[in-house]
């Protein structure tokens, strides 16, 4: 309880971030939250509650491969790096550079403990229809937690025990870039250990992102995992997703999804990190809202936005057609002071 007479902040209210349109009546409205903090973790724009408490999902898949690289001395490449910080498709083009890094390793499929399912991508999934660790969007990152594993000589069956070795070293490392004392850990949903904190802190993880130095002596492999998705993509999403998509439109713009409508970007050349979250946890929100932020901030021009149309104002379909689309209008606010 708290003390007599002191009032602890109330929450701040999520803001519209996308309205659905279908046959021109709006039928759903997504609301959500948006941050845009520095290095410093200062906000620097905002919508809705940046202190917002929320696991980071995937978003922290590249700390996770920052903490995988300075642990694993193998020669990895871009393509491989950028598949441990992926929540990728499962195309074959994934599952070819999942197998490239347990083949250096010496291990198999079987090695891999995220939790079994279908690819995400319909496509890929119609073709290879099986269930199975390897088609987890998280293969990529789980094989680089293997790697630190084997060059380390820990354990290899409870790599995802929240006290091994590893998951240590990761918690350390977002405790240091968060510069908090403390964070959730839960479960996610590959099995792994997931960190809760303020939307704030995982705007603040990605504006580190863009400046190695404030890693210490993991800054060049923080340096090694951003090349990695800015030289190669594809790999850390795929055919028809959004941070695939910015990421070839836009230089200079890491971008990681996550699940529960969580989305991040790390804007290079300012310094800053972008974190997006939708209250339904409803994806289909995330890259339209992003998108927006992205724009409002500067950091998207008008003929990138158009580029990425499919993306920014989705359609909604009736009867195979276009009848309606996901529309954003929400404005981002300067803190004072």
């Amino acid at each position: 309880m708290p003390a007599a007479g002191r009032r602890l902040p109330l929450p701040m209210s999520p803001v519209p971030l996308v309205r659905v349109i279908r046959s021109n009546l709006e039928e759903s409205v997504h609301l959500g939250d948006v941050v845009a903090a520095d290095t410093e973790g200062r906000p620097v724009a905002t919508a809705g509650d940046p202190e917002l408490s929320l696991f980071a999902r995937s978003c922290m898949k590249p700390v996770q491969a920052i903490v995988s690289l300075s642990l694993a001395p193998f020669e990895f490449s871009d393509r491989e790096v950028a598949v441990m910080c992926a929540s990728h498709n499962a195309e074959p083009v994934h599952l070819e550079v999942v197998r490239s890094i347990l083949r250096t390793i010496g291990l198999t499929e079987g090695a891999l403990q995220c939790t079994p399912r279908r690819p995400m991508d319909d496509e890929a999934a119609a073709a290879n229809p099986d269930v199975r660790p390897i088609h987890s969007d998280c293969s990529g990152k789980h094989a680089g937690m293997l790697a630190a594993c084997v060059a380390q000589g820990w354990p290899l069956e409870t790599y995802l025990d929240p006290d091994h070795p590893y998951q240590q070293a990761v918690l350390r490392t977002v405790l240091a870039a968060t510069e908090r004392q403390s964070v959730e850990v839960g479960v996610d949903g590959c099995g792994a250990p997931v960190h809760g904190m303020p939307l704030r802190a995982i705007a603040t993880i990605y504006g580190r992102l863009t400046d190695p130095e404030r890693w210490g002596e993991l800054g060049p492999h923080a340096a090694r995992a951003v090349r990695a998705m800015r030289a190669e993509p594809y790999m850390v999403a795929g055919r028809n997703r959004v941070d695939t998509a910015v990421m070839e439109t836009a230089d200079g713009i890491v971008v990681k999804a996550g699940a529960e409508g969580l989305l991040c970007a790390s804007v290079l050349r300012r310094g800053i990190g972008v974190a997006v979250k939708v209250r339904d946890g409803t994806a289909r929100a995330s890259g339209p809202a992003m998108i927006r932020a992205l724009r409002l901030l500067g950091d998207l021009d008008h003929e990138q936005v158009e580029k990425l149309e499919p993306f920014a104002r989705p359609p909604v379909l009736g009867g195979g057609r276009p009848v309606g689309e996901l529309v954003t209008e929400f404005e981002l606010s300067v803190p004072s002071g």
